[in-house]
This record gives structure tokens, C-alpha cells and sequence, in this order.
């Protein structure tokens, strides 16, 4: 028989291996310790060396927000602020809107509906540089296959300026984006779709209302979560965009399609210029807080009533 003493650390034991709080523990401290490393301290480093005059090879000196009012009278950065608001806007309606348009189509019933539903994610799980490689080479303006077919289709007679016009270039990175994002919202609003009962849109149909009506007193408010948290998303994600627009363009021509994202790039690790890059990008955080921001309050106030 064990002695007395042995007997209460094993119970001891026991009991803290029956503790839900420790499994709890046990089970944040990963999750937890990620989040310090991999979010919590860039952010704090990028925070600090926004202040100071860092550089590479030069650890510098505090400068308060200095590099911040540099950034904000820097001409090329208010263009870029601005290209990634247009850029975000309009990638994201019209993510939303095809989205949502093909949502409804794959929500039918019809033969290979599962196989063109697999097929719906290719754009979105091929990684973007290589999408964006490809796409740089069907806008070239030698070798673009696009001003081929329509050159020899007779609808223009002399090349498009796809990336070589500022304008067109921007619009050219919408396209991109829009048809890289539109699975994503896609698949999330057709599983949105999914949970909805059938049997409203007939109660609904047996009342007279159309297609139509059906899909905005019905459809719509029920689907509105969802849709809100993949907009959320959508514009988080696009808003930070680098890799597109940096193998797609660079940042050019002249500066013309720079994000934030790549010009804090270029100004930070291109030009060695650590502390005046990090203030930069510190200027999506105020954004992109605001945005997560009200989407709380519209989901509280949703859920309120």
C-alpha cells in the first residue's frame, strides 16, 4: 500500500490534470506565444523605429514624428494613399458583386455542380506571384495576348497601354485582384447561402413575390453577416496588398500605381530608409482599425435588434 504522502501527489496530480483551466492554459500558450512573436513585436519595433531615424547599417536617433510629417507632405505618398482607396473600393465591389452573382448561380442545382465549385477556387489558391507573372505577360505590351486577339479581332487598330498609362495600369491591378478575390467570396456567400431554408423562399414565392423580391426581403438580410465579415476581410486584405501590384507593376509607371504597402516598401527596404518605411506603413493601421471598428458596432447593433 503506497505511503499517505505518495497518495495526496498523486491525487494532487490528478486533480490538476482534470483542471480545465490548466488544459486551457495549456492549450492558449502556443496560439498566445505566435501572436507575441510574429504580430505583437513587429508592431512594437515597427512603432519604434517610426520614431527615430533608423536606417540600415545606422542605428540613428529619436525623432518624435518627424518621419510622419514627412510622409504626410510627401507628394508621392498622398498618391499612393489615394490609388489604395480607389484600389480598395472598386476591387472590392466588384469582387462582391461577381461574387455574389456566381454565389447564387452555384447555389442551383445542376450536373458537375461540385466539380465547378472546385474549380471556382483555382484563381484564389494559386499563389499570387506566379498568377500575377502571368497576368504581367498577357498585359506586355509586345507579347500581349490580349492586344493580339484584339488587334487580329479588328476592335482596335494600335497596342492598349495596359501597364505603360498610369490610369490603365490601375485599372489593369483591379482586374487582377477582383478576379484572384472573387472565389473568396464566392464560396463564403454560397455557404451563407447554404443555411438558409428553402422553405422562406417558397412561403415567399407562394405569396407572389418575385425572384427578385424574394432575394432582397429574404436572401439578403439573412445573408447580411456574412457578407459583412467577408467585406471586412476583403478590404483588410486589400488594402495591404503588396504582391500584386509589386510584381504586377512595381509601382509604376512614375510612381502612378503605388499602394502603401509597396511605396513603404520601396522607401523602407529598397532604399535602406528603416524609420521613414515603418511610418508609412504605420498609416494603414488608423484605416484599417476604423474599418474592424464598424463592423463591430454594425454586428452589435444588428444582433440588438
Amino acid at each position: 500500500m503506497a505511503p499517505r504522502g505518495e497518495r495526496v501527489h498523486v491525487s494532487r496530480a490528478k486533480r490538476m490534470l482534470e483542471s480545465e483551466k490548466l488544459l486551457a492554459t495549456v492549450l492558449l500558450v502556443p496560439g498566445l506565444a505566435i501572436l507575441l512573436i510574429f504580430i505583437a513585436y513587429p508592431f512594437v519595433m515597427a512603432l519604434w523605429y517610426s520614431l527615430t531615424s533608423i536606417r540600415v547599417g545606422d542605428p540613428g536617433t529619436f525623432v518624435g514624428l518627424a518621419n510622419f510629417t514627412k510622409a504626410f507632405n510627401d507628394t508621392i505618398f498622398q498618391n499612393a494613399f489615394r490609388n489604395t482607396v480607389f484600389y480598395t473600393f472598386w476591387a472590392t465591389i466588384f469582387k462582391f458583386a461577381l461574387g455574389m452573382w456566381l454565389a447564387l448561380l452555384l447555389n442551383r442545382h445542376f450536373r458537375f455542380k461540385r466539380l465547378i465549385r472546385a474549380s471556382m477556387l483555382l484563381p484564389f489558391i494559386i499563389p499570387t506571384v506566379l498568377s500575377a507573372f502571368a497576368w504581367r505577360w498577357m498585359f506586355d505590351p509586345t507579347f500581349s495576348v490580349m492586344n493580339w486577339v484584339l488587334f487580329h479581332s479588328g476592335i482596335i487598330t494600335d497596342r492598349l497601354p495596359f501597364l505603360s498609362d498610369g490610369d490603365w495600369a490601375m485599372w489593369c491591378a483591379v482586374l487582377v485582384n477582383t478576379w484572384r478575390g472573387m472565389p473568396f467570396f464566392a464560396i463564403t456567400l454560397l455557404a451563407g447561402l447554404q443555411t438558409i431554408s428553402p422553405d422562406l423562399h417558397e412561403a415567399a414565392a407562394l405569396d407572389g413575390a418575385n425572384a427578385w423580391y424574394r432575394f432582397w426581403h429574404v436572401t439578403w438580410p439573412l445573408l447580411m453577416p456574412v457578407t459583412l465579415v467577408v467585406v471586412v476581410f476583403s478590404v483588410i486584405q486589400t488594402f495591404s496588398d503588396f504582391q500584386l501590384i509589386y510584381v504586377l507593376t512595381g509601382g509604376g509607371p512614375a510612381n502612378s500605381t503605388h499602394l502603401v504597402a509597396t511605396y513603404a516598401y520601396q522607401v523602407g527596404v529598397a532604399s535602406g530608409l528603416l524609420g521613414e518605411g515603418a511610418a508609412l506603413s504605420l498609416f494603414m493601421f488608423p484605416v484599417l482599425f476604423a474599418v474592424v471598428w464598424m463592423q463591430l458596432r454594425f454586428m452589435k447593433r444588428m444582433d440588438g435588434a
